[in-house]
C-alpha cells in the first residue's frame, strides 16, 4: 500500500515537471521575439556626409540620422560662423560608440563636413551703411559722394545666423576738422539675445566728378576727347570750379598742365581762331558790298575778340573782329552827321516883337 502511494506521488510529480517547464520557457520566447521585432522596426542610424548647423555645439542628432534618445547629446564644438570644419568618419564613430550609439551605417563616407551657418556682411554693404549714416552730417554731402578709408582693413564679417534683424547705426560721430568718423552699427536678432554691435573708425572725404588730364598738355593746346578722363576727386581739391568733360573738349589751355591734374574753368578758354603772324582774310561788308582782302594777324584771338591785322595790299594796320577760323571782319566807318550850332542871339531878343517903324524891339510892358 505504501509502495503504491509513492508510485502515485512520483507519477504526479513527473507529470507536473513538463507543465512547469512549459510555463517558464514560453514567456521568455515571447519577450525575445518582441525585442527582435522592435529592433527591426527602428531604422538604423545613418552617418551624414555634410551638416549645416547654427548652434555653438554639434550634437549627435546633427551628425546621425535616426539617433534616437542620444540625438541631443553634444559631442563637438561648432566651427566659427561662416566656416566649415572636417571630421574623420572613424573618429566620429568612436565618439558615437562611447555614447552607446552603435551599428551606424556610413555608406562609404570617410569625412564629415560641418558648416556653421552665418549672416555675412560684405565690405561694400558695410561701407554703404556707414556712408548713409554720415550723409549730410556736419557739412558732408550725399552718401554716394563719400569716400571712406577705414583704420583697419576688413573682409566679409560673419555673424551668428540668429542675427537676422535690421542693421541700424547706434552711434555716429564725424569731425569736419580732420574728416574722422566713429560709427557703431547694431545688428538685431529674433532670438531675444543681445544684438551684435560693430564699431568702425576712419576718415570720410566728400568727392566730386572731375575732368582729369590723361596726358601732359602745353599752353594754347586744344583738348581732344581722348585727352580727358573722368575721376572722382576730393571736393576740397577740385573746389567749385570743376570743369566737365563736355565743357573741356575743344577748349584751349591757358597754361601748361601735367597728366593727372584736374581741370578747372579758369584753366580753359575758347580756342584761338586767329593766330599771331597767321595769314587771314579781311572781310569788308556793307549794304550791297562784300569785299575780301588778304591780311596778316599781328595778335591771336578767339571768336568775338578784336585784333589788329596788317592789310597786305595797303600796308596799313586795321582793327577787326574775329568771326571764324582765319577770318576778321572790318566794319565800315559810319559818317557822323555834324551837330547844329546854337544861335548866338539871346532867346528873349529872338522872340521879342519888332516895331514896324523903327525896327527895334518893343517892350510888352505897359508904359
Amino acid at each position: 500500500m505504501a509502495v503504491r502511494s509513492f508510485l502515485i506521488a512520483g507519477a504526479l510529480l513527473a507529470a507536473s515537471i513538463p507543465a512547469l517547464a512549459g510555463n517558464d520557457v514560453a514567456p521568455r520566447r515571447i519577450v525575445l521575439a518582441s525585442t527582435i521585432q522592435t529592433a527591426a522596426a527602428l531604422p538604423a542610424p545613418v552617418l551624414r556626409g555634410h551638416v549645416d548647423i547654427t548652434d555653438e555645439v554639434v550634437r549627435i542628432g546633427d551628425l546621425v540620422d535616426n539617433a534616437g534618445d542620444a540625438a541631443q547629446v553634444a559631442i563637438y564644438r561648432s566651427p566659427n560662423p561662416g566656416t566649415t570644419g572636417s571630421l574623420l568618419a572613424t573618429q566620429v564613430l568612436d565618439v558615437l560608440r562611447a555614447h552607446q550609439v552603435i551599428g551606424v551605417e556610413t555608406h562609404g563616407i570617410r569625412n564629415v563636413a560641418v558648416t556653421r551657418l552665418a549672416r555675412t556682411l560684405e565690405p561694400d554693404d558695410v561701407e554703404l551703411r556707414i556712408a548713409v549714416a554720415l550723409e549730410h552730417r556736419n557739412g558732408l554731402g550725399d552718401a554716394k559722394n563719400l569716400q571712406l578709408t577705414f583704420d583697419k582693413d576688413f573682409t566679409a564679417i560673419h555673424l551668428d545666423a540668429a542675427n537676422n534683424g535690421a542693421i541700424n547705426p547706434m552711434v555716429t560721430r564725424f569731425d569736419p576738422r580732420n574728416g574722422r568718423f566713429d560709427v557703431t552699427l547694431e545688428v538685431g536678432n529674433d532670438s531675444g539675445a543681445a544684438p551684435a554691435r560693430l564699431r568702425f573708425t576712419g576718415v570720410a572725404v566728400e568727392t566730386v566728378e572731375a575732368a582729369v588730364l590723361a596726358r601732359d598738355v602745353d599752353r594754347n593746346a586744344q583738348l581732344k576727347f581722348s585727352d580727358i578722363v573722368m575721376e572722382r576727386r576730393p571736393k576740397a581739391e577740385v573746389g567749385h570750379d570743376a570743369a566737365s568733360r563736355d565743357h573741356a573738349v575743344g577748349m584751349q589751355m591757358r597754361r601748361q598742365m601735367r597728366a593727372g591734374q584736374a581741370l578747372h574753368g579758369a584753366d580753359l578758354t575758347r580756342p584761338d581762331l586767329v593766330q599771331r603772324d597767321e595769314a587771314v582774310t579781311l572781310i569788308y561788308q556793307a549794304a550791297g558790298i562784300y569785299l575780301t582782302v588778304r591780311g596778316q594777324a599781328t595778335e591771336a584771338g578767339t571768336e568775338g575778340d578784336i585784333v589788329t591785322v596788317l592789310n597786305l595790299q595797303s600796308k596799313r594796320t586795321v582793327s577787326g573782329v574775329v568771326v571764324g577760323r582765319g577770318q576778321v571782319s572790318v566794319s565800315p566807318i559810319t559818317p557822323v552827321a555834324p551837330r547844329k550850332l546854337a544861335s548866338a542871339e539871346p532867346a528873349a531878343a529872338a522872340t521879342a516883337p519888332v516895331s514896324a517903324q523903327s525896327g527895334t524891339p518893343t517892350s510888352s510892358k505897359a508904359e
